[in-house]
């Protein structure tokens, strides 16, 4: 097993228990990492106490609002990971988000809104983050993102967030290309679809899943605890000489021509 015992890890994006943040948090706090764990805040506060009451077997030290298109909030989250821990080693963003309209239809026809919106929440946000954390990563770390197939390939459905996706990926390379001296390595996965409340909202998902199933070499799909398996090699010193790349965990469907 990995060991990442004394690591500080700040995990974004938990929504539910088939979130796959949630199967990396997991798989993080098995192999010892002192968790933290951001939510987005909403009025009610009913979203904090569930990702609080998911969250409350890993045991995270820091538990913090931090909404990606405040820069203020941002600014505040890091400072308190600043204050508690002193560093941070790990960053794990698994955020995107993109108006349901944005994801089916005419391409063409997307707002200019609803584009700057899903650029925003799911691929600047890697810059911001990873800007706040660079200064806390004093004995180096690492950076894991998540992206999908439709970054690189058209995918019915997807649209928008597959322009995003797309620049997220770049966004991947040109953060390991500068962060790279100071030893923080900036790493994405590409996993294959799995249901969760984001993909709920790209029309067809099942039949995605069912597809792949057919046709990638190991006729299924991927789970959250695999994809969680990756991160955390991603994390460890098992993967030091490893950044700025993009590792497929999709059960071999990138491969396929057909």
């Amino acid at each position: 097993m990995l060991d990442l015992s004394g690591k500080n890890a700040l995990v974004t994006g938990i929504a539910n228990n088939r979130s796959i943040a949630w199967g990396i948090a997991q798989q993080l706090h098995k192999a010892g990492a002192n968790l933290g764990v951001t939510y987005l805040p909403d009025e009610r506060g009913r979203f904090e106490q569930k990702v609080k009451e998911l969250v409350e077997p890993l045991a995270p030290s820091v538990f913090l609002p931090c909404n990606v298109q405040d820069d203020a909030q941002i600014q505040s989250t890091f400072a308190e990971i600043q204050n508690q821990w002193g560093k941070l080693d790990i960053l794990i963003h698994c955020l995107a988000f993109a108006n349901k309209e944005d994801l089916g239809g005419q391409f063409s026809k997307v707002s200019r809104q609803g584009f700057s919106l899903a650029m925003e929440v799911s691929a600047y946000s890697l810059v911001q983050l990873s800007a706040a954390a660079q200064p806390l990563m004093t004995s180096g770390g690492s950076i894991v993102t998540l992206t999908y197939l439709g970054g690189i390939r058209v995918i019915p459905n997807y649209n928008v967030m597959g322009i995003a996706k797309a620049a997220l990926e770049m966004n991947v390379r040109y953060l390991a290309a500068e962060l790279g001296p100071q030893n923080i390595r900036v790493n994405g996965i590409s996993a294959g679809p799995i249901r969760t409340l984001a993909s709920s909202a790209v029309g067809g998902i099942l039949d995605m899943i069912h597809h792949v199933e057919a046709v990638a070499p190991l006729r299924r799909t991927v789970t959250q605890t695999e994809v969680g398996n990756a991160a955390t090699f991603l994390c460890s010193d098992l993967a030091g000489g490893i950044t700025g790349q993009i590792l497929y965990v999709d059960s071999g469907y990138s491969i396929m021509g057909m």
